[in-house]
């Protein structure tokens, strides 16, 4: 754990934990650490808020001009191409549904099927890895930064 979680409540700093676990997975492609961290992901409704954070943040970093409908197209083509391999059961429309979470263009009353929170859990650390392969940096800027941001939101509310 790095020490920009210390101050986090036990929670906040589980979630990084699990986070960063089923991240690393996803990038060493180890399904069975995957499936165990995307357990805790799915535990904690939490979790949800705080990795479409990072997505969003991480759409940012890698299209600085904005997003375009070919650009999601190419990011939601990419995450699941890199993820069949190991992930079979990879859902496009949940990684989809990730993508439009982030931007915030998501309504599930006008999905005929929306995913559910394990479905989500199983699917966003696929999506976080393959944007950090683009940025080249490493989750904890990520996470630090989103955690900040949901805090700031929080105070604010």
């Amino acid at each position: 754990m790095t020490g920009t979680w210390r101050h986090l409540p036990a929670t906040a700093r589980a979630i990084a934990v699990t986070a960063t676990a089923a991240v690393a997975a996803a990038q060493t492609r180890d399904g069975e650490v995957y499936d165990e961290a995307v357990d805790g992901l799915a535990a904690d409704e939490r979790s949800g808020l705080v990795l479409g954070a990072v997505v969003r943040l991480l759409l940012e970093a890698t299209h600085p001009d904005g997003l375009d409908g070919d650009d999601v197209r190419q990011v939601l083509e990419r995450c699941v191409r890199a993820a069949a391999p190991w992930r079979p059961d990879v859902d496009p429309h949940v990684v989809l549904v990730l993508l439009a979470g982030a931007l915030g263009v998501y309504d599930p009353g006008e999905d005929d099927s929306p995913p559910d929170p394990a479905a989500l859990a199983r699917h966003a650390p696929l999506l976080v890895a393959d944007l950090l392969a683009v940025t080249g940096r490493p989750l904890d800027g990520y996470l630090s930064a989103a955690f900040t941001e949901i805090e700031r939101t929080e105070r604010h509310d």
